[in-house]
């Protein structure tokens, strides 16, 4: 059971690698311009990286109480997903998806 509950806190960082991901792969493939696709390929992850670490790092000072850091990572997860699909990616937002629900479940149950 002790590997299980390792292999989902992997699980919880690879998708945060990949949130991160998808939010930069939108950036650079929405709008019109290199100035614009820069502005959000670089700034939407940057933006995203300054929430995770105030409200939802392990080591923070203002982290949220368990529920509303959960449906923080969830909202964030979402807005990953539709990211990816919004940018064309809709079977790896699907996957992606898939995965956050199975982590999502672990996370619960092991309370981790």
């Amino acid at each position: 059971m002790a590997a299980l509950k390792g292999i989902n806190l992997g699980l919880s960082f690879l998708l945060e690698l990949i949130m991160l991901f998808a939010y930069g792969y939108w950036g650079f493939t929405a709008g019109s311009s290199n100035l614009v696709h820069w502005v959000l390929g670089v700034g939407v992850p940057l933006v995203a990286i300054v929430i995770w670490s105030i409200y939802n790092a392990p080591m923070s000072k203002r982290r949220l109480p368990r529920t509303p850091r959960t449906m923080l990572e969830v909202l964030m997860f979402s807005l990953g997903a539709l990211m990816l699909a919004l940018a064309g990616q809709t079977q790896w937002a699907i996957v992606f998806v898939v995965l956050i629900v199975i982590n999502q479940i672990g996370l619960y149950i092991w309370q981790q």
